[in-house]
């Protein structure tokens, strides 16, 4: 096989890699009124069931970078999918013995598992990037998006047709069973352990508390994920109780910004080759404070709900291309990823009990102005990306 050939193999693959966990997730939380049902909890209740996620993902995330420059990106994707299906089994069992603690186990798992695979695909995706001298991070970010939205598609039609959610995420887990045994064939062994042995032998850099570029692509990738993360939160709850959406319309208003979601992140490769990661991280923060402030200060619904497309596409591009920038801009690209995820998933873990707090007391669109000043910020310090420029050594190559 040619070398090019085998690029472009691993390419697809990291699509399936993002594509699958986005399937994955819309597959059981596009059922979780049904899931709620089946557990005999209540809401608050289910709300503890689902604090399993969240401790899972952070125990994963945390974990990461060591498991990379341990064993490399191949050993932890194939380890961290597979416990993924596992995670998506132990649901399905959870709900046919109706056991909410089991169902909270198996969010665990499930959560720990995407956690603990998030640096090992961005790293990998990142050293494609670096092979390929061409932007595909964003690409790879957008088939998440993809496979969330076929996942949302697939859980609409089975509940519409009476599926039961034990059955569907029992499938869903099946289903991911086979492109995770092909896919993985295509990634090369030893991806992510090589850089941290290339940093011990003598590449250190900065620590990362020290790094003040690292530091500032960390509060971009902060700003960008809350500004992410309270859109999927509180997006149909804000067109519900600020602009006076009926519940289906506020449905899909949502659907409107994981559309500009989506769109940006296929397009953006194009617009950060042909300009720069600079200019596109600073044009993307300021549509989608555009998006942001329209939904803010103007009081009509149609302006609102046009708006929700900004702020998905102004989105969009904030995760990846951090990712991308903490990569190549100094050695160990596993830790400085991990630490640029860490920041992002602490932004989504803050993030929606901020805002509801903020929300109960001086309402939803007020609460959106803490959302809007960070996005302000990130456009402010988009220079932190920059690519490095080109050492002499390199020039002379």
């Amino acid at each position: 096989m040619t070398p090019r050939k085998a690029l472009q193999l691993r390419t697809w693959a990291l699509f399936m890699f993002f594509f699958i966990p986005g399937l994955l997730m819309a597959s059981w939380a596009t059922r979780t009124p049904a899931i709620r049902d089946i557990l005999s909890v209540s809401t608050a209740e289910m709300g503890a069931v689902l604090f399993g996620l969240s401790i899972g993902s952070m125990s994963g995330i945390l974990s990461s970078a060591w498991l990379v420059k341990r064993f490399g990106t191949r050993k932890v994707i194939r380890a961290t999918m597979s416990c993924a299906v596992l995670g998506m089994l132990v649901l399905s069992v959870a709900l046919s013995l109706s056991s909410a603690l089991c169902f909270a186990f198996g969010l665990a798992i499930f959560g720990g598992s995407f956690g603990a695979a998030e640096v090992a695909i961005n790293v990998e995706g990142a050293a494609v990037e670096q092979e390929m001298n061409k932007t595909v991070l964003p690409m790879m970010h957008g088939f998440y998006s993809f496979g969330t939205l076929t996942g949302a598609g697939v859980g609409m039609a089975l509940t519409a047709i009476g599926v039961s959610a034990t059955f569907h995420i029992l499938a869903a887990a099946l289903f991911a069973i086979l492109p995770i045994m092909i896919a993985i064939k295509a990634i090369p062994d030893g991806t992510g352990k090589n850089s941290a042995d290339k940093a011990a032998s003598g590449e250190k850099g900065l620590p990362f508390y020290r790094d003040i570029q690292l530091l500032l692509i960390g509060l971009i990738v902060l700003a960008m994920a809350f500004a992410e993360g309270s859109a999927n939160d509180w997006l149909p709850l804000l067109m519900v109780d600020g602009h006076g959406f009926s519940p289906t319309s506020g449905s899909l208003v949502y659907a409107g910004f994981t559309l500009g979601m989506t769109v940006g992140r296929f397009t953006g490769g194009w617009f950060i080759d042909r300009y720069s990661r600079v200019m596109v991280v600073r044009s993307s923060a300021l549509m989608g404070a555009l998006g942001i402030a329209l939904i803010i200060f103007v009081d009509n619904a149609w302006v609102a709900g046009v708006s929700v497309l900004l702020w998905g596409l102004g989105a969009s591009l904030g995760f990846p291309l951090t990712i991308s920038a903490a990569s190549d801009t100094g050695p160990d690209a596993p830790t400085r990823v991990s630490v640029v995820a860490i920041t992002a998933y602490l932004a989504f873990l803050v993030g929606p009990p901020l805002l509801g707090f903020l929300g109960e007391h001086y309402g939803l669109r007020s609460a959106m102005l803490v959302v809007l000043s960070m996005v302000l910020i990130a456009a402010t310090v988009a220079r932190a990306v920059a690519k490095p420029s080109p050492t002499p050594a390199m020039e002379s190559q």
